[in-house]
């Protein structure tokens, strides 16, 4: 039930259309937005279940209660959710005062008009929470005629590896493009081939999969022969959300950081009192608090990136140059920072934004670092391992390749013509953690059937680990 009142909603009713007007004025143009006032419980049983009506899972209970534990100690408050859809859809905590309400309408336009235009979103299903409504229908009747234990003990195996996915299978117009680029590689091809056909990359027949596969999931699906029919649509429900989620995980940076930038402008551009232009300060700079030394705030930096590129692109930080891939200077136009903001906002993800946009101006004021452990008399500390601004801009992009998730390719579903599974972790000098590791081959040994190797490397070292369901052992490579 809302805590507000008749007249209390007429008048939040009465902003969201003047803050809906003031997002288009300053060039705004975000999907329609349904909002809905609802208490805190139902604001984080959303934020655990990440969309509304989607199937129930033991974790999603979990996080629910970290999170309203965290909001009753005072610890974290979510003030507001919005999801991905066309229209958006909005939440809206109802013991929020009106002021609280304009900041956060402003700033769920920012993320609705970022969910819009952003390429990376291009491709996600904006009727989203209508498919997870039938998806959760759909596993709720497989529990009914399978029991609710089976299918429990599926989700957890899939959920705990649901990150091994290839979004890029699911845009065939970027992978049609690509081939047509292909086959006229230069404005001579047509005529080189007439003669002589032009060769095919070789494939090796005998491997299955012919070449590495990184979707996973997809490859379970398709090749498992222990998984049921029922279980494979239960597999490709689990890979379709993820797939819708991929996106958001790829730009927290930049979509919370556009976000916070345009909830302040749009509040500065609005007719407050003193008291309340005080009151949205406060709450900005709370939302805009800097991280602690070991972890980074989104909203503050992304909102940091995104004032900087404006004021640069408006000729008033000439200090720090413009540079392009290869760290070579270039030319930069004055008073062109709002288009330019727009600009980036389309074309670019976290992983690039921090790369061509993170300064060395930047690094100093966000006071951004690399560290590492290290033992001192008998006790492991952190220390500081980098400040060389390069070096920590290209560290904290590096972390963001694949989304943060270890890249893991299929290379042979029929290793030794046993039928087991072999995985090649593609190592970039940062380890497993092979507790977790563990965890996650008994699972997929368990969607498999048979038998799975993981190639990796430890403490410098080619393992290969092997699990046959239950058991774990490394083996030297």
């Amino acid at each position: 039930m809302s805590a507000l009142t008749q007249t209390e909603h007429a008048e939040l009713e009465r902003w969201i259309d003047i803050i809906w007007e003031k997002a288009h004025e300053l060039g705004l143009d975000p999907f329609p937005v349904h909002f809905e006032v609802a208490p805190a419980h139902v604001i984080y049983e959303l934020g655990a279940y990440a969309l509304p009506a989607r199937f129930s899972h033991w974790t999603y209970g979990r996080d629910y209660h970290v999170q309203k534990t965290m909001y009753e100690y005072g610890v974290s408050k979510i003030y507001e959710l919005v999801f991905n859809a066309d229209p958006s859809q909005a939440f809206l905590l109802d013991v929020n005062d009106m002021l609280s309400h304009k900041l956060v309408i402003a700033h769920v336009y920012g993320h609705s008009d970022f969910f819009k235009h952003n390429m990376t979103f291009r491709h996600t299903n904006r009727q989203m929470i209508e498919r997870c409504r039938l998806h959760a229908e759909r596993i709720r009747q497989y529990e009914m005629k399978h029991g609710p234990a089976e299918v429990e003990s599926l989700l957890d195996a899939l959920l705990s590896i649901d990150e091994h996915i290839d979004p890029i299978i699911e845009q065939p117009k970027a992978q049609e493009k690509k081939k047509e680029a292909r086959k006229s590689e230069t404005s001579y091809d047509d005529l080189i081939y007439m003669v002589d056909p032009k060769p095919e990359t070789p494939v090796d027949k005998d491997r299955f999969p012919a070449s590495p596969q990184k979707d996973l999931l997809l490859f379970i699906r398709d090749h498992s022969k222990v998984l049921e029919d029922w279980q494979r649509d239960v597999v490709e429900i689990v890979r379709e959300e993820m797939l819708y989620f991929v996106p958001q995980i790829k730009t927290k940076i930049m979509n919370e950081g556009w976000a916070s930038f345009w909830h302040e402008r749009i509040l500065e551009n609005l007719p407050l009192t003193a008291e309340e232009h005080l009151q949205f300060r406060r709450m900005h700079s709370s939302v805009l608090q800097p991280g602690s030394r070991t972890s980074m705030n989104p909203y503050y930096v992304g909102y940091k990136i995104f004032r900087s590129i404006e004021r640069r692109w408006n000729g008033e930080e000439a200090d720090d140059p413009e540079e392009n891939w290869m760290g070579e200077r270039i030319d930069r136009p004055t008073g062109e920072g709002m288009s330019k903001i727009f600009e980036v906002r389309e074309a670019e993800n976290d992983q690039s934004f921090l790369h061509k946009y993170l300064t060395s101006n930047l690094v100093k004021e966000l006071d951004l670092y690399t560290y590492r452990i290290e033992e001192r008399e008998g006790e492991l500390v952190w220390v500081v391992d980098e400040t060389d601004w390069r070096k920590v801009r290209n560290a904290l992009a590096e972390q963001l390749t694949n989304f943060g998730v270890p890249i893991i390719t299929v290379e042979d579903g029929d290793y030794e013509h046993r039928g087991e599974l072999y995985l090649r972790h593609h190592y970039d000098g940062k380890p497993l953690d092979m507790a977790r590791t563990s965890r996650c081959l008994r699972s997929i040994a368990q969607l498999w059937g048979r038998p799975v190797r993981l190639e990796t490397v430890a403490d410098d070292e080619e393992i290969v680990i092997i699990c046959d369901g239950q058991s774990v052992t490394h083996i030297a490579k």
